[in-house]
């Protein structure tokens, strides 16, 4: 029998022991109405773990955070894989970790089937058009909100990086930091000389393989947040691949947005735009596989990652190169753009975002709806 939800200290790896059922509920519930990013998530995870159930002191809640935004990928995905984990072990890690991810996923995947059915109610392709001409103010509006903490930092060169040597400078730029800051050899100095041939050789493989790849590089070196991925993605997806437009991609981004979980479910589009159902499924299994890896082997040892002086010097440089990147990604987003009055509505989203402090779903449900009226009215919209 499992011990009361909120009491009983159980040792290794949490100070509660939680039920699976609780947590598949729980973690479920913030799965269908964590829309709005990140801070959502951060929010509703701390709600529940720390104020509505004494499950977590605040400094353990706290140090989670810490704890995953020292490894790259999903930060909020992989902040509710470690609080389960905390509360249940391996198998709360697992089952937390799917709950919340499977509602956003089948949310993503039926609007998918919609976006990209062979011929779309006009209305959906008018909404299709005007969320996209949002996305590209959207990804300024991530870039600004890490300003603070690194706009002096080097590494925001990334911003004028695209396509699949992306991955390349997010390592150099942190190996840079780490021989700045040591005297001595990094361990880390061989990784961007193994991966540069390594990225290079992705464009040969194709079919399955290149998407399995694709994701893993969404999911495993996604510095920083989802955006900062998204500039390699749509090298990968439109021009490498050819799996979609670019204007198909501008629509996966804001499907990404508007459902709930992360950004990093646009994966799941693509994969749905290059192989079906049985694509968008494969491209989400393998984007999300490195959080629950990286949180189950480190999380043990996270409070030595914490302590690392290589870790954070890699992070350090890193990371805002990872900013660069986030900002450059509205760049190839906006030359996505066809049509004139898509660059209107890209200007009022960056003016409900940056000026009037709107949410990211409230723009990109508004910048829809004005795409809705202008495919009624008779306007052209792309496709």
């Amino acid at each position: 029998m499992n011990p009361p939800d909120d009491v009983g200290p159980t040792g290794p790896p949490g100070p509660v022991s939680v039920g699976l059922d609780t947590i598949a509920r729980q973690w479920g519930r913030i799965g269908v109405l964590g829309f709005g990013g990140p801070p959502t998530h951060i929010a509703m995870l701390r709600q529940l773990c720390v104020i509505d159930r004494p499950w977590l002191t605040p400094t353990e809640f706290e140090d989670g955070i810490a704890a995953t935004n020292l490894l790259p990928g999903p930060a909020s995905t992989q902040l509710a894989i470690f609080c389960a984990w905390r509360l249940g072990g391996t198998a709360g890690a697992l089952v937390g970790g799917v709950c919340f991810i499977v509602p956003g996923l089948v949310a993503i995947l039926a609007l998918s089937a919609l976006f990209f059915a062979a011929h779309p109610p006009l209305w959906v392709l008018g909404a299709a058009a005007g969320a996209g001409a949002a996305v590209p103010a959207v990804a300024v509006h991530a870039a600004t909100g890490l300003l603070p903490a690194s706009w002096r930092r080097a590494g925001g060169v990334a911003a004028a990086t695209v396509g699949p040597w992306l991955v390349v400078v997010l390592l150099v730029c942190g190996v840079i930091e780490i021989v700045a800051r040591s005297p001595g050899p990094p361990i880390g100095r061989t990784r961007g000389h193994l991966m540069a041939p390594l990225v290079a050789t992705t464009t040969a493989v194709g079919g399955t393989g290149a998407l399995a790849w694709v994701a893993l590089k969404v999911g495993a070196l996604s510095y920083g947040g989802g955006f900062v991925i998204i500039p390699l993605m749509q090298h990968d997806a439109v021009h490498t691949y050819h799996w979609m437009t670019a204007t198909q991609f501008l629509d996966a981004v804001a499907l990404g947005q508007i459902t709930p979980g992360p950004v990093v479910q646009t994966v799941a589009v693509v994969g749905y735009a290059a192989a079906g159902l049985g694509g968008g499924l494969l491209a989400a299994a393998v984007a999300f596989a490195p959080s629950f890896v990286f949180v189950l082997v480190g999380g043990p040892r996270f409070a030595r990652l914490r302590a690392s002086g290589r870790v954070q010097a890699f992070l350090a440089g890193a990371g805002p190169a990872s900013l660069g990147a986030i900002a450059g990604s509205a760049v190839p987003l906006a030359l996505a753009l066809s049509e004139w009055w898509q660059l209107v509505v890209t200007g009022l989203a960056a003016v409900g975002l940056l000026v009037l402090r709107r949410g990211v779903v409230v723009v990109l449900a508004g910048a829809g709806a004005i795409g809705v009226a202008v495919a009624v009215a008779g306007v052209a919209v792309p496709h």
